[in-house]
C-alpha cells in the first residue's frame, strides 16, 4: 500500500469520527458530496440550541481543518452549476455561522439595547471567528497553488468572492470598540479581517472594497474586484429610516466603508452613500450626526467639485447642514464649521477673490455662516462652545479677506466681548480672539478709525494686566498672550499712523507689573524699526 492511500484512509477515518460526533439529522460519509455536507452543517448550526453551540461550531472548525481541501473544494461534475452549488453552499456556511453572531436590535430609535443582551455574543464571536479564519486560510491556500495552473478565476477564488462581503462585514462590526465587543471579541475579529485579505489579491481594506482601478476586461484577466458594492447590498435593508437606527452596528459597519473609500472610486456609489449619511446628520444624538458629518465631509473632500454641483448636490448639503448650527452642542458644531468651510469653497468663490463687476458684492452663503456665527457668540455663555466658535473664526475672517468689513461691526462687539472674560486654563478663546483680531487689522485696516482702534487698544491692554496678574496660568500661555498682545498693538499703531505711541507712553510702573510695561515697550520699538 502507497503513501497516497494511507493518507486517504487515514482521512477518512479521522472525518468519519468527526461526522459522527456532530449531532446530524442524517448521518454523512466523506463518500458524499460535499455540498451534502454543507448544507448539513448550515442547518444544523442554524437549528443548534444556544447552549450546544460553541460545540457544534468547534467541532465545525476541526472538520475543515482535518479535512482534505480537495474534497472541500470539490464538485460533483465539473460543469457551471455544480460549483455553484458548492459557492451557495458556503455561502450558507458561512451566513449561518455568523447569524448566530446577531446582535439584538432596539425596539426604536429612542430606547437602546441593554448591554447585558451582549454577554451571550462575545464567546459566539470567538468561536465564529476561529472556524471563519480557517475556512479562510483554506480558500487562501487553494488559491495561491492552484493561480498559476488555472485559467481565469478558479473555484476557490470565486468562493472566496462569494463570502467576502458577509465575512467583511461580521469583521467590522466585532471588532468596533462597542458594547457587543471585548477584548478578545475584537481581536478575534481583527484575526478575521486579517485572513480575508490575506487568503485574497487585496493589499488593505481600501482595495478589499473598491479593488484595482481597471476595465472589466482586465479584472476578468485576474485583478481584483472590490466588495463595496455587495457589502452596501447587504446593508440596504437596514440603510433606511426606519431601521437605520434600530441597529448600532449598521451606522458604523456603513461609515467605515464609506471612509475607506477615496477618489475616484467615490463618485460612483455615491447615490448609495450620501442618503444614510444624511440620515445620520439628520438624528438628535450627537453621536450620530457627528457621525454623519464626517461621512459627508469625507464624501465633499474626496469627490470633484463638479461631481458635487451636479444634481444639485452641494447646495442639499449646505442646507441640510448649516441648520445644524443651532444645535448647541460643542463636539458637534465643531465639526460642523469644519465641514462649512470645505463646502463652502465647492459651492462658491471666497468672498476675498476680486470681483470682475465694480458693483456691490452680493451677499454669499459665506455671509450666512459668518453672520450666524457672530450672532451665537454674542449670546454664548457656555465656555466650551465660546471655544470651539472662537478657535473658528480666525480662518472665517482669512477667507473673508477685505470683505470682513460687512461684519465688522459685530465682529468688533464679538472681539471686545471674548477679549475681557477669563477662558481657563488655556486661555484658548483669548487666544484665538487675538488671532481674529490680528488678521482682521491685517485685511480691514482702511475701516478701523480712531474710535475702533481704542478700543481695541483697551481691551488688549485690559487682557495684559488681567493675565499678567494671574498666578495659575501656566508660563506657556501667558507667553502666547503676551505676543499675539504685541502684535495687535503694532498693528493697531500702524492703523493709527503713529498716534497711539504717544498714548502708550504714558503707562507707568503705577498702571501695570513691569512685564505688561515690557511688552509695551517691545511693541513700541518694532513699531518704530
Amino acid at each position: 500500500m502507497d503513501h497516497g492511500s494511507i493518507k486517504i484512509r487515514y482521512f477518512k477515518m479521522d472525518l468519519s469520527s468527526l461526522l459522527s460526533s456532530l449531532p446530524l439529522p442524517q448521518p454523512l460519509s466523506p463518500a458524499q458530496p460535499v455540498t451534502t455536507l454543507l448544507s448539513s452543517l448550515s442547518a444544523l448550526i442554524d437549528s443548534c440550541p444556544d447552549s450546544a453551540l460553541l460545540s457544534v461550531v468547534s467541532k465545525v472548525e476541526q472538520l475543515l481543518s482535518s479535512a482534505d481541501c480537495d474534497w472541500l473544494l470539490s464538485s460533483t461534475t465539473h460543469s457551471v452549476a455544480s460549483e455553484q452549488e458548492v459557492e451557495l453552499g458556503y455561502l450558507l456556511l458561512s451566513r449561518a455561522l455568523i447569524g448566530r453572531c446577531s446582535l439584538p436590535l432596539a425596539d426604536d430609535d429612542i430606547s437602546s439595547v441593554a448591554e447585558s443582551q451582549y454577554d451571550a455574543i462575545r464567546p459566539r464571536v470567538e468561536a465564529v471567528s476561529h472556524t471563519l479564519v480557517t475556512l479562510l486560510r483554506i480558500l487562501g491556500k487553494s488559491r495561491a497553488e492552484g493561480g498559476a495552473e488555472c485559467e481565469g478565476v478558479g473555484l476557490s477564488e470565486r468562493i472566496l468572492f462569494t463570502v467576502a462581503p458577509d465575512i467583511c462585514v461580521f469583521a467590522v462590526t466585532h471588532f468596533q470598540m462597542a458594547p457587543w465587543s471585548s477584548p478578545s471579541s475584537r481581536s478575534a475579529a481583527q484575526d478575521v479581517m486579517g485572513a480575508l485579505l490575506e487568503s485574497g489579491p487585496w493589499t488593505d481594506s481600501a482595495h478589499l472594497l473598491v479593488g484595482d482601478r481597471k476595465h472589466k476586461e482586465d479584472r476578468q484577466k485576474g485583478g481584483a474586484k472590490g466588495i463595496l458594492g455587495p457589502i452596501l447590498d447587504l446593508l440596504q435593508p437596514q440603510l433606511s429610516k426606519e431601521s437605520l437606527f434600530h441597529s448600532e452596528s449598521v451606522k458604523l459597519v456603513f461609515s467605515w466603508a464609506l471612509l475607506q473609500v477615496t477618489r475616484p472610486d467615490l463618485s460612483q456609489h455615491l447615490p448609495r452613500l450620501l442618503p444614510p449619511a444624511l440620515l445620520l446628520t439628520d438624528h438628535y444624538r450627537p453621536e450620530n450626526c457627528i457621525l454623519g458629518v464626517r461621512c459627508l465631509h469625507h464624501i465633499v473632500l474626496q469627490m470633484a467639485c463638479a461631481d458635487l454641483r451636479q444634481l444639485n448636490r452641494a447646495e442639499v448639503l449646505y442646507q441640510a447642514v448649516f441648520r445644524l448650527l443651532y444645535n448647541g452642542q460643542p463636539q458637534v458644531t465643531q465639526c460642523i464649521l469644519a465641514f462649512l468651510m470645505d463646502l463652502l469653497l465647492v459651492l462658491e468663490k471666497p468672498p476675498s477673490s476680486p470681483c470682475s463687476s465694480r458693483s456691490r458684492r452680493a451677499a454669499s452663503r459665506h455671509d450666512d455662516v459668518l453672520r450666524l456665527v457672530l450672532t451665537q457668540m454674542e449670546a454664548e455663555h457656555k465656555l466650551a462652545l465660546r471655544r470651539v466658535y472662537a478657535s473658528a473664526l480666525p480662518l472665517l475672517v482669512d477667507r473673508f479677506g477685505i470683505a470682513v468689513c460687512r461684519h465688522l461691526r459685530r465682529l468688533e462687539r464679538v472681539i471686545l466681548g471674548y477679549l475681557e472674560l477669563s477662558d481657563p486654563p488655556d486661555e484658548t478663546s483669548r487666544i484665538q480672539i487675538l488671532l481674529t483680531l490680528n488678521r482682521t487689522l491685517q485685511t480691514a485696516w482702511p475701516r478701523v478709525d480712531q474710535r475702533r482702534g481704542l478700543q481695541f487698544l483697551r481691551a488688549v491692554l485690559r487682557l495684559l494686566i488681567d493675565v499678567s496678574s494671574d498666578s495659575n496660568l501656566k508660563d506657556s500661555v501667558k507667553q502666547e498672550i503676551f505676543n499675539q498682545s504685541a502684535t495687535s498693538i503694532r498693528l493697531l499703531d500702524a492703523c493709527s499712523s503713529g498716534t497711539l505711541q504717544c498714548l502708550l507712553l504714558q503707562v507707568g510702573s503705577s498702571h501695570c507689573s513691569p512685564d505688561v510695561l515690557q511688552i509695551l515697550h517691545s511693541a513700541m520699538t518694532k513699531t518704530q524699526t
